[in-house]
């Protein structure tokens, strides 16, 4: 018979009741983050953790289980390191002892392009997507993984999005910890005596964002004095509101710039930039192109605002062989495919 762990009381046979967690100072700032989050975006029913076995997800997985009406656990095994199967089965036992309604594991095979984070990243979100069984996924992220996302996002200079972060609710991903220092989760682990997996990926230098969280973010926050995180992490949400107040604005114009698949470019000419690329941007993901740079939007904005004759715009979304090509026909851009 399971065990529960120390200060964790079950949360009973049928996995219904609430999880009756201990009053620290770090399990009741987890508490009040999730339960934020649920108000403002799944205010009743079930939702499904991301579970890795490391402190976030463990400590995001207990706080949902006070707060939530019913909690599943997600368990995906990556296969990247010796013993990555008795992480997996360790985590699954402890969310079945917290009172997990459910537990769903998987195994993935991890390829694609990108460098193996992120071809883990996505294969992962891809079995994730599988397993939810229409339910909202919480991920463990926290305010330090947003600065890092922040920084990350400025080294690519691709414009104000890029340096927006995570969003709390991008359905189904929930991400109630955006608030919530790292050093929290760990506190709360430690209330709960739950011993979280050291990934050993997380501390290893040839990934930018382990080198960003072990040697600039400590830099930073000595050369200015404290406080860089957080404020990278109030910078996104700003820029995040905004963005949003942008795109609203942007998504009644494209509606009025239609004219059946085109744009018309007289309509777009003369409104600001910041509007006009928002526009073209949906556009072309309308019309399938991925993986948009500043660069393509820029280069499309010009067949608007640098018009000499020019010819058409390859963006990202085509086939081997085949461009998505962006054009300027008698007074309208267009978008087709092209060899």
């Amino acid at each position: 018979m399971d065990r529960p762990s120390p200060g964790v009381t079950p949360a009973g046979a049928a996995g219904v009741a609430r999880a009756r967690l201990p009053e620290t100072e770090a399990v009741l700032r987890m508490r009040h983050a999730v339960r934020e989050w649920l108000l403002r975006y799944r205010p009743e029913g079930a939702v499904a953790v991301a579970l890795s076995g490391g402190a976030d997800s463990l400590a995001l997985t207990a706080a949902a289980l006070a707060e939530a009406d019913q909690v599943d656990a997600l368990i995906i095994d990556h296969g990247l390191q010796e013993g990555s199967a008795v992480v997996a089965a360790e985590a699954a036992e402890i969310a079945r002892r917290l009172g997990c309604r459910a537990v769903r594991m998987r195994r993935v095979s991890v390829t694609g392009p990108g460098g193996p984070e992120a071809a883990a990243r996505q294969v992962r979100y891809a079995a994730l997507d599988e397993l939810r069984d229409g339910l909202p996924v919480l991920v463990g992220h926290t305010l330090d993984d947003q600065a890092e996302t922040v920084l990350l996002g400025l080294a690519r200079g691709s414009g104000q999005r890029s340096i927006q972060g995570m969003a709390g609710y991008d359905e189904p991903w929930g991400r109630p910890l955006l608030g919530v220092r790292r050093a929290v989760t760990r506190e709360m682990c430690r209330d709960l005596g739950l011993d979280p997996h050291e990934d050993p990926h997380n501390a290893a230098p040839e990934f930018a964002r382990v080198r960003l969280r072990t040697e600039v973010l400590p830099l930073l926050e000595e050369v200015l004095g404290g406080g860089v995180a957080p404020a990278l992490a109030r910078t996104a949400a700003q820029l995040r509101e905004d963005g949003e107040a942008l795109d609203a604005i942007a998504d009644r114009l494209l509606i009025d710039a239609r004219d059946g698949s085109s744009l018309s470019v007289e309509t777009l000419a003369t409104v600001p930039p910041a509007i006009r690329r928002r526009v073209i941007r949906a556009w072309l993901l309308d019309g399938g192109a991925k993986a948009l740079t500043d660069r393509h939007l820029r280069a499309v904005e010009s067949l608007i605002t640098d018009w000499h004759g020019q010819g058409g715009v390859a963006v990202g979304g085509g086939m081997p062989g085949i461009r998505l090509v962006a054009r300027r026909e008698r007074g309208r851009l267009t978008l087709a495919f092209a060899r």
